[in-house]
């Protein structure tokens, strides 16, 4: 079967854009051709800075024949409607159309049409140039002369050329012929921009990818991540130095280079003294470079690793060299701000207000900086108030959260105010993804308490579901504190998430707070933290969801919430979490399917007689026991309800679920063996009163109701 080979090619698309923009060329072009009545065996796409390419293998050479079926009137309708029906069947007389029966209305007339397929070639030439004038570009450009013109062509950069070629594996190939724009398709690519400028004419993939390489271009990006990665670690081995992983700087770096040659720069020891993370992303933001360290050592070395997307005839000295100038003033930057932000602030009698305020002590170049937070005003949120008030909410939070989780209330104050305090600072402000590491930095250097040190820095995570959580009871008090006032507030304010809709990122905020939880196994209760019951059910839906990804099942999250009669705290997230996790276990056994069975019939017989007012005893009375099943299963209640009140009164859900699927096998025997509605009214409703204490007993762990399957 035929192959397709399809290229865009432009002036430099942006790195971030071109992993997106292959898949959407891909989806677009595959959808169009299914939706043509194409199938194919197989597409990939690839792309480089300046081309976005589509291989797909084994299209069909032309659609298939459509035939359809088109029901007309009846054959003894009036002859307008008959001529009605001719002109949208396409039909010039009536004896083109066919009589069918339907046994009911009678006999009709039908068209049989016949739509012939069409080729392959004639398809692509269709579609593509939609496809190119409606690409779903995030910014867009238009150039030349032609963009004076209504309707001109938008793309990321300047298109450049088109190639689309169509055929068998092997044999001659077809230019797949169509103009966009001025542009016209046609079988021919160049290469490398600087290496291999020259037109090379194309059949199919293969000599296209080999022609490409030859040219001083690499196809594949995942090839050209491995060439960087493998080389930079070879450059950086053979110095002594190893490479400091960067997973999504080097995704980047192999969106800049079609033809990647890595070369290493240097820069002066003295740099050395700014903290590692400040020089990473001072030489990873300007000038997209790798940093290096000596093998087996902390700390960063004085090298570099750069991506050229050329060979220079000096081996790239002079390219090195450039960018070793760039990144020394760079680092003289970050150096400035490093050893301004250990100094004294200016005008320090205009922040003793706000050093009073928060107990700061305005020799301490942190507490100035927290200082100078608050008196500046800053907005947090027009509702909400300034940072400065809100780092105060936070403080008070964090003091009462403290003993919660086992942490010092001072402490954990001291922490809440200097949390912030970095977001003054210069190094924060030229990069504000150092916020919260500047200042464990920072106050490291004043000397603060270790678990200050690491609450200021740890008390924004987790920020995703990859990020760690804090571990420091003093950084667990104030990240909970954080992010329950972030929650908190907006509540207050009625500004909720709505669908997906979540700018103030709440939702992330609300499944921290239930990581940190269940993952330093803490106890708070959130109900007395929180006064809305609405932002409580909230915390339910975020625990659902991380439990489920976790890979517990979310009824039994519903089945937990809604039952649990016995001891059960509705706002504690790990009592919760342990009654599902072994509910599931529970579920998982066979004693557990078949308790939830008989718990169902049980149910079901129970609100059948409830709802017809049949009378349910509010005891079961020995002496009316007649079946030897039934006094089995009296028994087998009473030892479980025995167990459950040791096992819930100490939190055990093991030995609570293990109680409850003992009832297994004697409520299986007594709905084999006992009639359940029996003709004695007595002996009725004292059966139906057996049938409510298997109900009670689980429900004290939860409600099987909820349980679904």
């Amino acid at each position: 079967m035929p192959d397709l080979l399809l290229e865009l090619r432009s002036e430099e698309i942006p790195a971030r854009m071109q992993r997106k923009a292959a898949g959407d060329l891909r989806k677009a072009v595959t959808d169009a051709l299914v939706e043509a009545g194409l199938t194919y065996e197989g597409a990939r796409e690839y792309w480089t800075p300046r081309r976005l390419t589509l291989d797909i293998r084994g299209l069909d050479a032309r659609s298939k024949d459509v035939h359809e079926e088109r029901k007309g009137p009846r054959t003894d309708a009036n002859e307008k409607a008959i001529e009605g029906f001719l002109r949208s069947a396409g039909l010039t007389s009536i004896d083109q159309a066919h009589k069918h029966s339907d046994g009911k209305k009678g006999e009709f007339f039908a068209a049989h049409i016949v739509k012939p397929g069409r080729a392959a070639e004639e398809i692509i030439a269709e579609i593509m140039p939609a496809i190119i004038r409606e690409f779903p570009w995030p910014k867009s450009m238009r150039w030349g002369a032609a963009s004076r013109e209504p309707g001109s062509l938008r793309w990321v950069r300047p298109l450049q050329s088109i190639l689309c070629v169509f055929g068998p594996e092997v044999g001659e190939t077809v230019v797949v012929d169509f103009e966009v724009s001025g542009i016209r398709s046609g079988d021919r690519t160049v290469g490398h921009r600087f290496h291999a400028p020259a037109e090379i004419k194309v059949r199919r993939f293969e000599d296209y990818a080999q022609n490409l390489e030859r040219a001083k271009v690499v196809l594949d990006a995942e090839r050209r991540k491995d060439i960087i990665r493998t080389d930079a670690q070879n450059l950086a081995f053979a110095q002594g130095l190893e490479l400091v992983e960067d997973e999504g700087l080097l995704e980047e770096v192999s969106g800049l280079v079609e033809w990647p040659v890595v070369l290493m720069g240097e820069f002066e020891e003295a740099f050395l003294a700014i903290p590692p993370e400040m020089i990473q992303l001072t030489i990873r933001t300007n000038q997209k470079c790798f940093v290096t360290r000596r093998r087996g050592q902390a700390g960063l070395a004085n090298r570099f690793l750069l991506v050229s997307n050329i060979e220079a005839v000096d081996g790239g000295t002079e390219i090195a060299r450039g960018n070793g100038k760039v990144v020394r003033a760079r680092l003289s930057d970050a150096l400035y701000f490093w050893h301004t932000d250990q100094g004294a602030l200016p005008d320090l009698a205009s922040l003793e207000a706000s050093a009073g305020r928060f107990g700061l002590n305005l020799a301490k170049p942190l507490d100035q900086r927290m200082a100078k937070l608050d008196a500046l005003g800053v907005t947090f949120h027009a509702k909400l108030g300034t940072q400065g008030q809100r780092v105060a909410r936070i403080a008070d939070l964090a003091a009462v959260i403290a003993p919660l989780v086992g942490a010092d209330a001072t402490l954990a104050r001291r922490a809440a105010v200097l949390a912030k305090a970095d977001l003054t600072t210069e190094a924060v402000g030229e990069f504000p993804e150092l916020q919260g590491l500047m200042g464990r930095k920072y106050a490291r250097l004043q000397n603060e308490h270790t678990s200050v040190q690491a609450a200021v820095e740890d008390h924004y995570k987790p920020q995703g579901p990859g990020d760690r959580v804090p571990k420091d009871a003093i950084a667990i008090a104030v990240a909970l504190a954080d992010k329950l006032d972030t929650l908190v507030g907006f509540w207050a304010i009625d500004e909720k998430p709505t669908g997906s809709k979540d700018p103030y990122a709440l939702r992330r905020a609300a499944l921290g707070v239930i990581r940190i939880i269940l993952e330093n196994e803490l106890r708070p209760r959130l109900g007395t933290l929180i006064t809305s019951g609405d932002l409580l059910s909230f915390f339910h839906d975020r625990l659902k969801v991380q439990l489920r990804d976790s890979g517990a099942r979310h009824d039994l999250v519903d089945a937990v919430l809604a039952g649990g009669t016995d001891g059960a705290v509705k706002d504690d997230l790990l009592d919760i979490s342990r009654r599902v996790a072994e509910l599931g276990r529970l579920l998982e056994t066979e004693d557990g399917r078949n308790l939830l069975a008989a718990y169902r019939r049980a149910a079901n017989i129970l609100a059948a007689e409830e709802k017809k007012g049949t009378r349910v005893a509010e005891a079961v009375d020995p002496a009316l026991l007649t079946e030897d099943e039934e006094r089995a299963l009296v028994g087998a209640v009473d030892r479980a309800e025995g167990e459950l009140d040791t096992a819930l009164s100490t939190e055990n859900y093991a030995q609570a679920a293990a109680a409850l699927a003992r009832l297994r096998g004697p409520a299986d025997a007594f709905f084999e063996k006992v009639l359940v509605n029996a003709e004695d009214e007595a002996v009725r409703a004292n059966r139906l009163a057996l049938l409510a204490r298997i109900r009670a007993a689980t429900q004290r762990v939860a409600d099987f109701s909820k349980i679904a399957g």
